[in-house]
């Protein structure tokens, strides 16, 4: 009973949410709050359970981060860089959005992606201001390029430290083997970004011409702050990059970071506080409950068991029906705890597979399904919603059918990709 329960209020917030009926920070508390009402699971499950309760590390990694943005504005270093990218692209839209996507793409490899497009979105809404064109396709675009480049590098998306983790994989391991498919994958979605979102190319030739005229060096307003800022993010930066080896979380990075970047700097919390995303992480805790609830009860597991006991032992057969559900998953239920439910299962899988190389082709699997997957919809990855958070507060609001329409099509994409990837490199080529 409280499985169909669970599989009921989850269902209901999600048509809430993807028809815009009520707004998704509600629906998300709501459905929480009804799946803890009716007892289908209890406050040790929801707040203290690492499985199945609110994840906490994403939370106060975004919180962090949102502190850290928030200081790093008073500097005008924001539209120091969209002064810069729309100079070297010669005032033109389409240029502009081609040099933040590849910028977001490589970015979010180095960093994880929600970090990236905390950092990312400021710039965008500034370029596009200064050229006088709607900033939702290019938020829309480097959100989809951040879960791309993401994918490359164990620390780029979350799903990814999660498969390290059970899989005794290396970073170098994410490097070698999924940082080709998703170079090619970036290739292509660089490709067809003039199709994807034809129409939004077209600037006011006076203010391009205004923007061209500019001295970035100009928009500096506090160089001693900018300074610290640096000092604090590379700290925050490379901690990221050997969190593992430091055994520090990315989430106790953050606010270390956030920490001392406020205390240095002296800053008010009206100035910090600003920039913080408050309905993003409530909407956040209200989706990891209703999640929590769904593994709780065991109805995600007994998805990811129909989908391992489909494949027969065909070590082919089940890369790929991993990967197809995988992204249709991810992206109906947040790739985060998809991942964390279905990887004790693609271990369990592995073992049955006699050859190493095809084994270790499930985790590749099950990475690019998850990590690709998280663009189908608008709730499909941490990246995702923040966006949408944040252009929602600055006025320009994207709906759950604008990003899913895109993101859909690049999904698929990426996905078929994926499958001639993994099947030339592990089983025709191996």
């Amino acid at each position: 009973m409280s499985a169909w329960i669970a599989v009921a209020v989850f269902v209901a917030a999600y048509v809430l949410i993807a028809t815009e009926r009520v707004h998704k920070t509600a629906a998300a508390l709501a459905g929480a709050a009804l799946v803890l009402g009716l007892g289908v699971v209890g406050s040790q499950e929801a707040f203290y359970s690492h499985d199945t309760g609110i994840d906490w590390d994403v939370i106060f990694l975004l919180l962090g981060m949102m502190i850290i943005v928030g200081v790093l504005r008073r500097t005008g270093v924001f539209e120091y860089i969209a002064i810069w990218a729309a100079k070297r692209a010669g005032g033109s839209p389409l240029r502009v959005l081609i040099l933040l996507v590849l910028m977001t793409a490589f970015a979010s490899a180095l960093l994880d992606n929600v970090t990236t497009v905390l950092l990312v979105a400021p710039v965008t809404l500034l370029v596009c201001d200064r050229l006088g064109v709607d900033p939702v396709p290019y938020l829309i675009a480097e959100v989809l390029a951040s879960n791309i480049g993401g994918t490359s590098t164990l620390i780029g998306d979350p799903p990814n430290i999660i498969i390290a983790s059970r899989a005794g994989l290396t970073f170098n391991d994410f490097l070698v083997h999924l940082a080709p498919i998703a170079l090619i994958a970036l290739v292509a979605f660089t490709l067809v970004l003039p199709w994807l979102f034809r129409g939004s190319f077209t600037a006011d030739p006076e203010r391009a011409a205004e923007v061209m005229a500019l001295n970035e060096r100009e928009a500096i307003q506090d160089t001693g702050l900018l300074i610290k800022c640096g000092v604090v993010l590379t700290a925050v930066f490379t901690a990221f990059v050997l969190h593992s080896a430091l055994h520090v979380e990315p989430s106790v990075v953050a606010l270390l970071g956030a920490g001392v970047l406020v205390l240095i700097s002296r800053s008010k919390p009206r100035h910090y506080l600003a920039s913080v995303e408050w309905e993003t992480l409530l909407f956040f805790a209200g989706l990891f409950i209703m999640v929590g609830a769904l593994v709780h009860t065991g109805v995600i597991g007994d998805l990811a068991g129909v989908v391992t006991d489909a494949t027969g032992g065909d070590a082919l057969a089940a890369v790929m029906l991993i990967l197809f559900v995988s992204a249709l998953l991810s992206g109906l239920i947040d790739n985060i705890p998809y991942v964390a439910t279905m990887s004790p299962l693609v271990f369990d899988l592995a073992k049955t597979i006699s050859d190493p190389v095809q084994a270790e082709a499930l985790w590749w699997s099950l990475a690019l399904g998850a990590d690709f997957g998280g663009n189908l919809t608008a709730v499909g990855a941490s990246a995702n919603v923040v966006v949408i958070g944040i252009a929602k507060r600055h006025g320009t609001p994207i709906t759950f059918w604008e990003f899913t329409r895109k993101g859909a099509v690049v999904t698929l994409i990426t996905i078929a990709l994926s499958a001639l990837y993994l099947w030339l490199r592990y089983f025709v080529l191996a």
